[in-house]
């Protein structure tokens, strides 16, 4: 499994780096294969610099992080590439991961010279066709374009297809669908799901609290860096026991729903996430979101 004990992060601010700013307190949590875990929360919560601590990209101030119960940041060399063949990262900004100037299968060049450098090019291509056709890419629609030939959600797909050429085991998803077009989300949320079914662990970072309810076996809500609650996805947003959660489920908006001015009695998001049905209600009390019972 993927572990973090305890992991804190402090980045140096200030004029000579003299102040403090705590990131990431406190935090852990497991990712086992064939699991989606969501981490929630708002912007500066610490959710990607956790994401990012899970690659290797940051170290952890406090606490470790383990794979299969070896420290990854014990990892050099060899040892390093070899967790870099189960652990891979796809971000936010598509266009982000590419260089403009190279094709964009430029990434799965580089992943055959590096990690497979004894694969023939045919039994590569082969390979690589099989990678792409499970993303529900067309080889012929992607292969030999620059980036800004293809779209977002097809930019993430590759990404995804360039994981699973290397095998991989955890996926961490950092804000992936939040650029894309509500069409094209449900296609990559689906891709996700999938790729779940067949063993793969996923941590999806994300701010959307309806999309984590739609594909996570697991959620994680975190505030100002700590996690605040932790659970079955169900419980969470069926049963939120912390005043930070509720807080965010009763401020979801909802389809059926309009805006008011009033106070008057509102549904709240929490039982239709969890139910599709709107049992209880809360109210607008000076300005504070008020349960009512």
């Amino acid at each position: 499994m993927l572990r973090l004990d305890h992991v804190s992060k402090t980045y140096r601010v200030g004029s000579f780096g003299r102040g403090r700013l705590t990131a990431v307190r406190d935090v852990g949590f497991e990712l086992q294969p064939g699991e989606v875990l969501s981490l929630i929360g708002e912007s500066g919560s610490g959710k990607s610099t956790i994401g990012r601590m899970i690659l290797r990209l940051l170290q952890p101030t406090g606490g470790s992080i383990t794979c299969d119960g070896v420290d990854i940041a014990q990892l050099h060399g060899n040892a390093l590439k070899e967790y870099y063949r189960g652990v891979q990262g796809v971000f936010q900004d598509p266009f982000s991961s590419y260089n403009p100037i190279f094709k964009a299968d430029r990434v799965f060049s580089l992943v055959h010279a590096e990690f497979f450098p004894e694969v023939s090019g045919d039994e590569w291509r082969e390979r690589l066709e099989k990678a792409l056709e499970s993303v529900a890419l067309n080889p012929g629609d992607v292969l030999h374009k620059f980036p800004h030939q293809l779209s977002g959600g097809q930019l993430q797909r590759l990404l995804v297809a360039r994981a699973l050429l290397l095998e991989i085991r955890y996926l961490v998803a950092d804000e992936i669908i939040s650029m894309l077009d509500a069409s094209t989300r449900i296609d990559v949320l689906n891709l996700l799901a999938d790729l779940k079914e067949r063993g793969l662990g996923i941590l999806f970072i994300t701010h959307d609290l309806s999309l984590g309810n739609y594909i996570s076996d697991s959620t994680i809500i975190l505030r100002h860096g700590a996690v605040v609650e932790m659970g079955a996805t169900e419980k969470v947003f069926g049963d939120p026991r912390h005043p930070y959660t509720q807080h965010l489920l009763a401020s979801v908006p909802l389809l059926r729903e309009k805006w008011s001015r009033d106070g008057a009695w509102t549904p709240t998001a929490a039982q239709s996430f969890a139910q599709g049905e709107i049992p209880s209600l809360v109210r607008v009390e000076d300005d504070h979101l008020v349960a009512a019972g």
